[in-house]
């Protein structure tokens, strides 16, 4: 009764004012006509919240987002499933969801008629020009009765998240290295462990070619045996981004950055799609949820927009070198670049030396604060071996990736075809 008490709207204390101002002036005019009149008002803003008050409700709410990864400008749709687990009706709910202000304006419903029982869907699309991770709640639920004398809030805790990834665009087929094309990038391999017999071979399936038995060891084991097939060697593909603050110019959605991290979801996408493993490195590091792994397509390009709609600037002036203490030497890298500086010609050139084949897109980062365009990236990228096309802010990526690949084709006439990792 207290919370309902508190919880009086305007119209539901003038009721209360009006009412005690009429018995009183009844009281001071001797009008019993008037004091009844006075009791009538007071009574129904007071009736009406000790009827709210006892009402036992219990409402749950059921929030879902699809797609839960949506592209940048492309709309996701939230839907509220909400429903009354309480035996007494609620009245009239007003509902607002909150919802970060780059997906839009908060929604917000008026539902009625609900009682025990009673289950409502109603749904909301959001979209949004910026990248990023958001969360979508919580939820404020107001309940009211008829007359709008009585209003109690309540609050769902509840949030769901929305990744929002960068714009991409479809690329064409380049070659991406020597004479290897990366198209049917998978090669056979050998399996790396046991004898020769027992490596290549495993037990018979129906339905299995029986000129594929393996009699040798179907006598030693005492069960039919088949040769195994040749299992996919899976190319890797390592995707820089320079995502250094004076790396870049510009500011928000128009900035050298956003188009560095739009021109790698393309990348990330279009090399998924040819077969290879890709794993995400930038100026602070490598991304540890994007590493290489051995994934379907689709599972395999979620990871790398979900790490590239969260890149921010970084403030460090120079790139990290720890992931090139690997091992491992050889296949595919492919960066995008902002400005470059002669001071970090030694980590490009040993970038370059690690990776079979070298591929950059260099942005001219001049070109976003008006200045006339310059090579000097490129130029520099190219003293140690890189393979490079320009980006400005008025470039098509598509058509700059197919200059790529003919740069890329023409440099390497004459090499040997470099080998990929597996």
């Amino acid at each position: 009764m207290r919370e309902a008490l508190a919880g009086l709207t305007v119209r539901g204390r003038a009721f209360l004012a009006a009412g005690i101002t009429a018995v009183t002036c009844a009281i001071v005019l001797d009008q019993p006509e008037l004091s009844r009149v006075g009791v009538l008002i007071v009574a129904l803003p007071l009736l009406t919240a000790w009827v709210v008050g006892r009402n036992r409700y219990r409402l749950a709410l059921v929030r879902t987002v699809t797609p839960q990864l949506v592209a940048a400008g492309q709309p996701a749709r939230v839907t509220l499933a909400l429903s009354n687990e309480g035996r007494t009706p609620n009245g009239v709910l007003l509902l607002e969801d909150h919802v970060p202000y780059v997906l839009g304006t908060r929604p917000r419903f008026v539902v009625e008629g609900i009682g025990s029982g009673w289950r409502e869907s109603v749904s909301y699309q959001v979209r949004s020009d910026v990248r990023g991770h958001f969360e979508i709640g919580p939820m404020s639920v107001r309940v009211t009765d008829p007359f709008g004398l009585v209003e109690l809030g309540r609050t769902f805790r509840t949030t769901v998240p929305l990744t929002v990834t960068p714009r991409t665009v479809t690329l064409p087929q380049i070659p991406l290295g020597g004479a290897w094309t990366g198209s049917g990038d998978n090669r056979p391999r050998a399996f790396a462990t046991g004898s020769a017999e027992d490596v290549t071979v495993r037990e018979y399936r129906q339905g299995d070619d029986l000129r594929r038995v393996h009699w040798r060891s179907s006598a030693r084991v005492g069960e039919l045996m088949v040769r195994r097939e040749e299992q996919p060697w899976q190319s890797r593909a390592t995707l820089f981004l320079d995502n250094r603050a004076v790396a870049h110019r510009g500011q928000g959605i128009a900035s050298s950055l956003e188009a560095a991290v739009s021109a790698a979801a393309s990348i990330a996408v279009h090399l998924s799609h040819r077969g290879f493993a890709v794993r995400l490195v930038t100026a602070t590091g490598e991304d540890p949820s994007s590493s290489w792994h051995l994934r379907d397509t689709d599972l395999n390009t979620g990871p790398l927009l979900e790490a590239l709609a969260v890149v921010q600037a970084a403030q460090q002036r120079q790139l990290d070198t720890a992931w090139m203490t690997e091992g491992t030497h050889g296949g595919l890298t492919v960066a995008v670049f902002g400005a470059v500086a002669p001071t970090d010609l030694p980590v490009l050139r040993r970038m370059q030396h690690q990776a079979g084949s070298a591929l950059a897109i260099a942005l001219d980062v001049a070109a976003w604060t008006g200045a006339p365009a310059g090579a000097g990236a490129t130029q520099l990228l190219g003293q140690v071996g890189w393979r490079t096309a320009a980006l400005g802010p008025r470039d098509r990526f598509d058509q700059v990736w197919q200059e790529l690949g003919h740069t890329s084709a023409h440099s390497s006439r004459g090499l040997r075809a470099p080998q990929v990792t597996g």
